[in-house]
């Protein structure tokens, strides 16, 4: 059996300066902002790049990794099962951003998400952001 194409992906669990969780809508589902690995980049650096690409905001502070999550998909692009393997890092940034959803990655809705509505989101959401939001203690 042919062993899957490992993708290599980076994100953010990003709080505002009233520890408001940035949150996406895509393609049915709430999730985190995060993307693919580009040529002679570092995955923290590809962290923060997605981050701004998806959501607009700008000025992330980085911190500490938090996690590394792995699933499996068909990727449509190169036509194959692949594994994705995700590397979330806490993210700050002052006051509360405008937020410009990227809508060619097929993102509908963006918002900064209160404490008492995290849950509701959650009930959305794919396992891995769960994971993420456990380990980064907000739940």
């Amino acid at each position: 059996m042919e062993e899957k194409q490992t993708i290599i992906a980076a994100g953010g669990l990003v709080l505002n300066e009233a520890n408001e969780l940035l949150l996406i809508f895509r393609r049915g589902f709430w999730d985190l902002p995060k993307g693919k690995l580009d040529p002679n980049e570092s995955i923290a650096e590809c962290a923060v790049r997605e981050v701004t690409e998806e959501t607009g905001v700008n000025n992330i502070q980085l911190g500490k990794l938090i996690a590394i999550t792995t699933h499996e998909y068909f990727d449509t692009y190169i036509k194959a099962d692949v594994k994705k393997e995700t590397h979330w890092y806490h993210m700050r940034v002052d006051g509360k951003p405008n937020l410009i959803p990227q809508t060619t990655e097929d993102i509908t809705a963006i918002e900064w998400t209160k404490n008492q509505n995290l849950l509701e989101r959650l009930s959305n959401t794919y396992p891995t952001i769960i994971e993420v939001i456990t380990k980064a203690g907000l739940i």
